[in-house]
């Protein structure tokens, strides 16, 4: 038994969601343009920088890194050799123990100054633009290569994608803030009307937050105020017509007792059949408004002890096996429900098999017999007050007609249902589902 729209996404998570897509979206905006704008320009370094590096071993600045590398490949064309060979005056080693490779944009290099013995134009002048490498062979045969630290258009994305995510790490503590403030009022109003459904007599909504909040919540409680109202009203009433209705009664039955034996008898037995039927609709509209305090308790261990009293009586019930369910409720109320059931299915088919389960997040108490059932356009009117199925309106075998219509109250009372079905092999099942 879930609720109508239990599947839809919740006020909280649409108003945090709402918030983090406009906050991406602005940052996506603000990514777009910079991307259109462009990086920075990528950094230049020297022929002889990179060199001095190679040569010492080190580099104060930071900007260039060495590593020891396995022989690297030889980067083709004009730029990297004449490259390489720049590279190659500078440390005084010959060209095949010098490679230089571009990997970015293409370098730049100065103007030639001559040829060398070997055909290599010299471009001292020469720099290397973004990434490249720079490799030169040690005397032990390995080679040694300088790299840049960082691009400049690695580093420039890396802090624009740190942007967004910086900006969404600030952005989501006031979205949780105000989801939260937005969806707590409804969570509370969802939250009492369950209460309200469960108990009339639950404690009224605070009066707090916003005026339209505040005006909600008083709006709520006078609600609850008018309907507990009206149900004390009933009560109070039902209780003035029971009572004025005794008085003409026991008129009848002292004047009852001057009449002929005939007539004495039947209407003697009228008389008691109308004081039972007060006595009975009292007790329904009482036990119905009557608060108790309710507690946590085991419904099985309930189921139970109902069952081995009727046992006790040697009446043909039996409780099927299962394990502890635990549910907060009117212990009278609901012993009283499971009464009512047992004995209205010993009444019309001699046996009852009593189920406890749970499924769906809820309690079901089931009784089920083998007895003639019910016609089907009967079953939505057996929870009716003073409805009997029973044809020959003998009370004792029809009874009043309020035991059904009390199950009902009762479950409802506690926020649940009760519902009366055919079972397909024969019988009826009668279901009263409890929340947990």
């Amino acid at each position: 038994m879930k609720p109508p729209g239990a599947a839809r996404s919740t006020v909280f998570v649409r108003v945090l969601g709402l918030m983090l897509a406009c906050v991406v979206a602005v940052q996506l905006v603000n990514f777009a343009l910079q991307l259109m704008v462009g990086p920075p320009p990528p950094r230049l370094y020297s022929v002889g920088q990179v060199a001095a590096v190679l040569r010492s071993g080190t580099d104060p600045s930071g900007e260039v890194r060495l590593s020891v590398d396995v022989e690297p490949p030889e980067m083709g064309g004009a730029m990297s050799r004449a490259l390489s060979g720049a590279l190659a005056l500078q440390l005084d080693r010959p060209l095949h123990q010098v490679r230089v490779g571009q990997y970015n944009p293409p370098s730049i290099v100065g103007p030639p100054r001559g040829p060398r013995s070997d055909a290599t134009p010299d471009v001292r002048d020469g720099v290397l633009v973004g990434d490249f490498i720079a490799a030169v062979r040690r005397q032990d045969g390995k080679w040694i290569a300088a790299r840049p630290t960082d691009s400049r258009s690695g580093a420039w994305f890396r802090r624009s994608l740190l942007w967004l995510l910086a900006a969404l790490a600030a952005a989501i503590p006031f979205a949780w803030v105000l989801a939260r403030r937005v969806a707590r009022p409804i969570g509370l109003f969802a939250a009492a009307a369950e209460r309200l459904g469960r108990d009339p007599r639950a404690e009224p909504l605070p009066i707090e937050g916003p005026a339209e909040i505040a005006h909600a919540a008083t709006a709520f409680n006078e609600m609850q105020r008018q309907l507990n109202q009206y149900v004390e009203d009933r009560t109070v009433m039902i209780a003035a017509i029971a009572h004025d209705l005794r008085t003409p009664l026991m008129r009848l039955s002292l004047r009852l007792e001057t009449a002929p034996a005939a007539t004495r008898q039947g209407c003697e037995f009228d008389v008691a059949e109308m004081q039972a039927m007060i006595r009975a609709a009292t007790d329904y509209v009482r036990d119905l408004s009557q608060v108790r305090a309710r507690r946590r308790l085991d419904l099985r261990s309930l189921a139970e002890s109902v069952v081995d009293d009727y046992a006790d009586r040697n009446k043909p019930v039996t409780l099927a096996p299962g394990e502890a369910l635990i549910v907060e409720g009117d212990v009278i109320a609901l012993k009283s429900v499971l009464d009512n059931l047992i004995a209205n299915a010993l009444r019309y088919a001699g046996e009852a098999e009593v189920r406890v389960s749970r499924k769906d997040g809820f309690a079901e108490l089931e009784v089920c017999d083998r007895g003639p059932g019910v016609p089907e356009d009967e079953l939505p009117r057996v929870f009716e007050p003073f409805y009997r199925g029973e044809r020959s309106r003998n009370r004792d075998t029809g009874g009043i007609g309020l035991g059904l219509a009390s199950v009902r109250g009762v479950a409802r009372a506690h926020g649940g249902s009760a519902t009366l079905d055919n079972r397909p092999e024969g019988g009826v099942i009668a279901k009263v589902v409890l929340p947990i």
